[in-house]
């Protein structure tokens, strides 16, 4: 694995601890929509003795102080375009953030949409050294790992140990100090694009923000939306958002596999701008109050006022049906679903012993969505709104809101990842990569 990125890892992992001792966070998700900053109020609880104490936090142990959202502007499929607008747009929503908590940010966890994540399953096997497994052996056996060569142009994001096994006995979690020989490990390796992550990187630095984390959408999503017996038994998470429709697999309450297409609402916008010839915040007004993708009897007779360019009402009115809106609307959202049932296809979603599908995202609030999507995937969804969390605004309740809420459950309970062990600098992993869940089929 990248040493750099490893130690980038390390101490963005530093960052957040010291911010958690603190008290305070902020998470920022940065859309292609929107961008949203929460921060994040709790109290930790220190856990062990002497040198193994260490800082917990339980989920929902936290309650949000301030909340802002602003438009997105230099933005597009949740990468940067240009610096300097998007800088505006996360110093305005962190700036209202913090007038509302009364208090000045200096730590953010971010979540990131773009980069084109590509999941890879890899495998680790060493002995154990002194018969009960101990934190050494654990970062000895994620340096063993089989690690991909993903190129230079990629960047590890998430290195997620998601099976353990001592022995032959599978289906450990967490193996500290069990008994036993042989330890291998299953991790899920999670690499986006170098350069639009490191420019989100460097907008953060020039917002003067000290970066605590770097999460996934569809992870963060995921965190939010599916319920615990989801996580457990199997589950994908869609994310249908304004640029990206971002892809995650749960099972056993671990992500095995993540991706994305880059399609999602504004696609939907542009083409209501396109077929009916208004500018595209008019089409976004109507398809926010009149859109949907299921026609009856009665949309035919449902007329919508169309909105003149040039503004006078009374020589350029125009009027089309509902049935008419949903024309147009429908063969875009078909066409997101179809890249969503390719990707489930390819990545083995079948054999999850469940195989719940649950939409999230802003463009999964359109009505019959759901509907739509159990008929092109084959099999049942549901619209899966954010937990409640203690001081979220009414406002920022909804399926657009999934991933900061996310985000803040992350903070409460952060997943063991290959960065917070130390690896021994003498193991270097095979350049030998595994697809993921082709592992899992097999041995679990």
């Amino acid at each position: 694995m990248n040493q750099q990125i490893y130690d980038l890892q390390r101490a963005m992992r530093a960052r957040r601890e010291a911010a958690l001792k603190r008290g305070v966070i902020a998470v920022l998700d940065i859309g292609t929509s929107k961008v949203v900053c929460l921060v994040l109020q709790f109290v930790p609880e220190e856990v062990g003795e002497g040198a193994e104490t260490r800082t917990v936090l339980r989920q929902g142990a936290f309650r949000v102080i301030g909340a802002a959202i602003t438009r997105s502007r230099g933005i597009s499929f949740g990468e940067i375009t240009s610096m300097d607008e998007c800088e505006r747009a996360v110093r305005t929503a962190v700036q209202g953030a913090q007038k509302m908590a009364n208090l000045r940010l200096d730590h953010v966890l971010v979540s990131f949409s773009g980069g084109k994540p590509r999941s890879y399953g890899v495998t680790g096997e060493v002995a154990v050294a002194n018969g009960a497994v101990a934190e050494t052996d654990i970062g000895h056996v994620l340096a063993a790992c089989d690690y991909p060569d993903y190129g230079d142009d990629r960047d590890p994001i998430h290195a997620m140990p998601v099976n353990f096994c001592l022995d032959q006995r599978s289906g450990l979690t967490n193996p500290r100090g069990q008994i036993g020989n042989q330890l291998e490990v299953d991790m899920h390796l999670v690499t986006v694009g170098s350069t639009p992550m490191r420019n989100i990187l460097h907008c953060i630095r020039r917002c003067d923000l000290e970066l605590a984390g770097l999460i996934s959408t569809p992870y963060a999503s995921a965190l939010a939306s599916l319920v615990e017996d989801e996580q457990e038994l199997g589950a994908a998470c869609i994310d249908i958002g304004a640029g990206i429709s971002g892809i995650s697999l749960f099972v056993r309450k671990q992500m095995i596999y993540t991706d994305s297409i880059r399609m999602g609402g504004s696609h939907i916008t542009s083409d209501i701008s396109q077929g009916l010839q208004i500018s595209m915040q008019d089409a976004e007004r109507l398809k926010t109050m009149h859109g949907g993708l299921i026609a009856t009897g009665i949309d035919d007779r449902d007329m919508i006022e169309l909105p003149s360019a040039l503004g006078d009402w009374d020589h350029n009115r125009r009027q089309i049906s509902r049935s008419e809106l949903i024309g147009v609307m429908r063969p875009r959202v078909e066409e997101i679903l179809e890249g969503v049932r390719a990707r489930l296809d390819a990545s083995g979603f079948e054999h999850l012993p469940s195989q719940q599908i649950v939409l999230t995202g802003g463009t999964a609030q359109i009505p019959g969505m759901d509907t739509v999507a159990s008929h092109i995937l084959g099999r049942q969804c549901r619209i899966g709104k954010p937990l409640r969390v203690q001081g979220l605004p009414q406002s920022a309740s909804g399926t657009a809101f999934s991933a900061p809420v996310g985000l803040a459950i992350h903070v409460s309970e952060p997943h063991d990842e290959c960065w917070d062990f130390e690896l021994p600098a003498d193991r270097q992993g095979a350049r030998k990569v595994v697809r993921a869940l082709r592992w899992f089929k097999e041995n679990w």
